[in-house]
Formats: C-alpha cells, structure tokens, sequence
C-alpha cells in the first residue's frame, strides 16, 4: 500500500497545469502582465512544482501595418519570452511557441515590478500637455466610420456584440470621439450596447476609454450569461459563477464619480479630504473644457468627470504618468 501511495504522489507531481490568457483589445500590457502573473503564482501555489504551459491569444491590439501592436509584442517577446520564460515549461503565442531548454523554475517573485524603457516612449496619458492620446499612432485616413461588421472583425468577436455585456443589438462607440481628434480608423472603435456607450467616457485618451471598458466588464460581466442556454446556466450555478448582475442603486451624481476615482483610478479616501477643491476645480474645468467631449448632447458622465478630476489632480501635483489601475 505504501508503494501504491508513493507512484500515485509522483503521478499527481507530473501533472501540468495549463494557463489561458486571452489578451482583450481593451487590455493594454500592465493589465495584462500582472493578471497572468497572477494566474502563474496561484498555479504555483495550487499544484508546487508542477510543469506549467502558458497560452496567450490575442484580440484586435493591430498596428497600422497590419501586425501586432506595442503593447501585444511586449507582452509576448519581452514578459513572456523573456521574464516568464524561466517560471514555465512552454508558452505559446500567435508568434511562437518555445520549450523551456532547462529545469522550470518555482521561485516565482511575490510582486511583480513593471519598469518601462527610457527609449522616448510614451505610456500613458500626458496630463501636462492636455493632447489627443490615441492607441493608433498612425490612422488612416478614411473619412467614414467603419462597418459594424469590419469593427467586429478586428475586436476578434464573431457576433457583433457589446464588449462590456455581449448583449445586441449594438452601436458604433468612438475610443477618442472625433470632436477632440479622433480617426475613423477601426481601431478607434468599440462595440457597445446602448446602455454602455451612453456610460462610456468620452475623453482624449485611449487607453483610459479601454480601460473604463475593462472596468465595466468586470463589474457587470454576470450580465454575459442571462441569455445563455438553460445548459449553460446550470453549469455555471453548479461552479458557484452569478447569472445576471445585482441592481445597481442609483446613486447621486457625485457618488458616482467618487466611486470610479476609487475604483477604476485608485483614489482614496486621503486622496479625497487631502485635495485644495479650490485649486482642483479650476484645474478640472480646464481639462473638462480642453480635452473632453460630449456623447449625443449628455452633458454630464460619470467616467468622463472622474478622468478628468484624475487628470487635473495629476496636473497639480506635476505628474504626467498614468495611474490608472488594474481591477479588482
């Protein structure tokens, strides 16, 4: 018996485990890097010591030449070839897939630290120069919006479906809304159902719409499975997932946007109580009046007043970078 116990330990010890990342459009690489990490230290945690094989797909994140964008090259050439390439057994990517040529390494580091190159690129929004902030350096020139098809196409979805909430039918939202500069490139585009684009901020930075997309999927992804087959909702109950998200409560205007300066931009309550208001609010209307828009005549969003207080306290504290956070 004790032989018996010994071979069904080694046998449990060679079992892999396989982590799947799909790299969304509205994810851009930090988001991306810490949530894989995540996944590869819980891995390490669950099952000590065993092979791990990492797979990563990627949605939309194209350049005006038709291939990979900063951001997904990175991702793939620098995080995960690169750093991860030790911590794993074998990854695969749309680029490559490599076998690690020695033993997997376990001693996976407590925190991950993310340090972008001095080679004069730029991460993030410059709240100093208050300037269009797009995810596509060079757009084309086209001066109509694209099909909603074509728009589907590039996000990698199969039905033309809301990003935030899979539901249909859906409209047309710009990233960077063209009143403030915006192309009529694809990739300035999103997919969103009419309740979302009417929540969607309307700013001059890219990377903040995608991440408030981010953002608003996590909290309302429970929405993805009402219309769901009764096969499928079974099985999700019987794994503990929630069908259908709770009511939100309707909340005073302010209260909302103190909740997406905590929640999507990190803010605290010290934040709060520490900041000069007088000084904050010129600097807001400023940013307001200069580097965002209006969504069919709605003259007030939550989003779009939380980035720009988050801008605007940047501005007075003199700095530039994002502070943007991951999600819960």
């Amino acid at each position: 018996m004790k032989k018996t116990r010994q071979q069904t330990r080694k046998k449990k010890q060679r079992k892999g485990v396989a982590i799947y990342h799909d790299m969304k459009v509205y994810e851009n690489f930090e988001r991306c890097a810490i949530r894989i990490f995540e996944c590869i230290k819980q891995a390490e945690k669950s099952s000590p010591g065993a092979p791990r094989s990492l797979y990563i797909d990627i949605q939309g994140h194209r350049n005006e030449a038709g291939g990979f964008d900063h951001d997904a090259f990175e991702l793939i050439k620098d995080f995960a070839l690169g750093f991860l390439g030790d911590y794993l057994t074998e990854i695969h990517t749309p680029l490559y897939h490599v076998r690690n040529p020695g033993k997997q390494r376990n001693d996976i580091p407590e925190v991950l630290q993310i340090n972008h190159p001095d080679d004069g690129s730029k991460y993030g929004y410059d709240a100093g120069s208050l300037g269009i902030q797009p995810r596509e350096k060079k757009p084309v020139t086209r001066k109509t919006a694209p099909t909603v098809r074509a728009i589907a196409d590039y996000l990698g979805l199969e039905e033309a479906a809301c990003l935030v909430c899979w539901r249909k039918p859906v409209e047309r939202a710009h990233v960077v809304p063209s009143a403030l500069g915006g192309s009529m490139d694809v990739r300035n585009f999103a997919l969103l159902c009419p309740e979302h684009h009417a929540e969607a901020p309307d700013v001059a930075d890219a990377e903040s719409f995608w991440a408030w997309i981010d953002y608003a999927e996590l909290r309302d992804s429970p929405d993805k499975w009402v219309n769901a087959s009764d096969e499928v909702k079974d099985f999700l109950r019987k794994h503990n997932v929630q069908i259908g998200k709770e009511p939100r409560e309707s909340l005073p205007f302010f209260s909302a946007v103190k909740g997406e300066l905590k929640s999507l931009y990190g803010w605290t309550d010290n934040d709060l109580k520490k900041a000069d208001w007088l000084e904050l609010m010129d600097e807001f209307h400023r940013v307001l009046d200069t580097a965002t828009g209006r969504h069919f005549s709605i003259d007030k969003k939550a989003s779009t007043y939380a980035w720009a207080y988050d801008i605007a306290l940047r501005r007075i504290r003199g700095n530039s970078s994002s502070v943007i956070r991951d999600s819960p």
